[in-house]
């Protein structure tokens, strides 16, 4: 075989001598330190670094000394898997995925050696399939100075607190997910976490007034409530700077949030849900709309539009914003437009405006008409925006016209405003023509742009 060269004309033997290649049975990978086969493996789920072990000798004990586990039932199942094995003194990362089938000691031993090795990010997701099961966290799980982030995932079992105090002394961020909470459980679990900045609530059942107080360091708080979480109904946060919260048609209440410097709000609605609760959505959108009138960072979602435009057409008075960076998250029609409009123009300082065209929008059309009609309305005039202009009535009837109008309604109602940066965002699946046929009006911000964005339209919930 003829000898290689690179570029430079340098010849390069083909008799094996090339220190790029394999050399007399010996990777290259195989090489490398422990340490940094280690950080390669912690990349990985935990069974696919035990079967990279199978590859040689070099490799079999490697996976034992690796920084970060992911067990899941089947790993567990594994009989090389054993405590004896792992050798590491440090654990940064360890998840515990399990449907807790298993031996409820054996997680618990997995659980406590976690913790003995001083580990830092600590998830535990345990789903229940039935009712013959129930975990409840050991007394040991609760004193612990070493884990800064904790995602507990249960299947709506209680989560215990023990008669002693509870004391998480370096935890940073906390997120809880489909756990039964008493106001007195959350009450002790925040009273052993000083250094909280970050609270994570995902369908949370039983809680009812969520005081972060004496939280003084939490500075970011998320909620996803859906119909059947009741809680937390009332949010007592003075100190925090973000909040996202997807509620429900279940009271919520913003008793203090003086702090507060970004939100983002929606609204879940299940399509098939057979009661729209529209007085009591506007009156609860109405009143956390005054808590937010001094945030400068405002994301509303596609439900949460529905209320404030069903607000708007009934002539509810709004309060005015001091909002600087207006995102919504919405689907273009009809039925959000009069929101928009009055948004817009109670909205003296915005600098920023961004529409985000996304399927968020569940409220069934025939709710909110029928609603319309007991309050003696006439349809037509309703969804009208102030020049006369009608929308489309449904979510995936967006045709140019429509895009266009909505394009010049955005601008007359922030003509009057110095904004530096107006974005559209509009996706190929949501339009009913070619993005070329869009007719874009005379602009009068230097900074406009419209973008077309190849993304899903489905929503996210992990997002919220």
């Amino acid at each position: 075989m003829a000898d290689e060269s690179f570029t430079d004309g340098t010849r390069v033997p083909s008799n094996g001598n090339n220190p790029c290649r394999k050399t007399e049975g010996v990777d290259l990978i195989s090489s490398l330190p422990d340490s940094i086969l280690q950080h390669i493996l912690s990349f990985i789920p935990t069974k696919l670094a035990i079967r990279a072990s199978l590859l040689s000798k070099r490799w079999r004990h490697v996976w034992c000394d690796i920084p970060s586990l992911s067990l899941d039932d089947q790993t567990l199942k594994d009989t090389s898997i054993t405590l004896n094995r792992f050798t590491s003194l440090k654990i940064m990362n360890f998840h515990l995925n399990t449907t807790m089938k298993q031996n409820i000691p054996h997680i618990n031993k997995w659980v406590e050696f976690a913790i003995s090795r001083n580990v830092e990010n600590l998830s535990l997701d345990f789903w229940n399939p039935s009712s013959s099961y129930k975990f409840e966290i050991p007394d040991f799980f609760y004193v612990n100075s070493s884990v800064k982030q904790l995602t507990i995932k249960l299947s709506f079992t209680d989560l215990m607190v023990p008669a002693c105090s509870l004391s998480w002394t370096s935890l940073k961020k906390l997120y809880l997910r489909n756990c039964n909470l008493s106001d007195e459980s959350m009450a002790k679990i925040l009273s052993g976490i000083p250094l909280l900045e970050s609270l994570t609530l995902y369908f949370c059942n039983e809680l009812r007034v969520l005081d972060l107080s004496k939280s003084l360091r939490l500075r970011t708080l998320k909620i996803n409530r859906k119909i059947w979480v009741p809680g937390p109904t009332h949010i007592v946060a003075p100190h925090i700077y973000r909040l996202r919260l997807r509620n429900s048609q279940l009271p919520c209440t913003f008793v203090d949030l003086s702090s507060l410097a970004e939100a983002r709000l929606d609204i879940c609605i299940v399509p098939i849900t057979r009661t729209f609760k529209a007085d009591f959505l506007q009156d609860m959108v109405l009143k956390m709309l005054e808590k937010l009138q001094n945030v400068e960072k405002l994301t509303f979602g596609g439900n949460f539009l529905h209320i404030i435009s069903l607000a708007e057409v009934r002539g509810v008075r709004f309060p005015m914003f001091k909002v600087k960076d207006l995102t919504l998250e919405t689907v273009i029609f009809q039925y959000v437009i009069p929101g928009i409009e009055r948004l817009l123009q109670n909205s003296p300082n915005l600098k920023k405006l961004t529409i985000r065209a996304r399927d968020t929008n569940t409220i069934r059309k025939e709710y909110i008409n029928n609603y319309l009609k007991l309050q003696g309305l006439n349809l037509d005039q309703c969804w009208r925006s102030k020049d006369g202009v009608v929308f489309n009535n449904l979510r995936w009837d967006l045709e140019s016209k429509h895009a266009t109008s909505f394009v010049e309604l955005v601008l007359k109602n922030t003509k009057t405003l110095k904004l530096d940066k107006i974005v559209i965002l509009l996706n190929e699946r949501y339009l009913r023509f070619k993005f070329e046929e869009l007719v874009v009006p005379t602009l009068s911000h230097n900074n406009f742009s419209i973008a077309l964005l190849n993304m899903p339209m489905t929503s996210d919930d992990e997002d919220w």
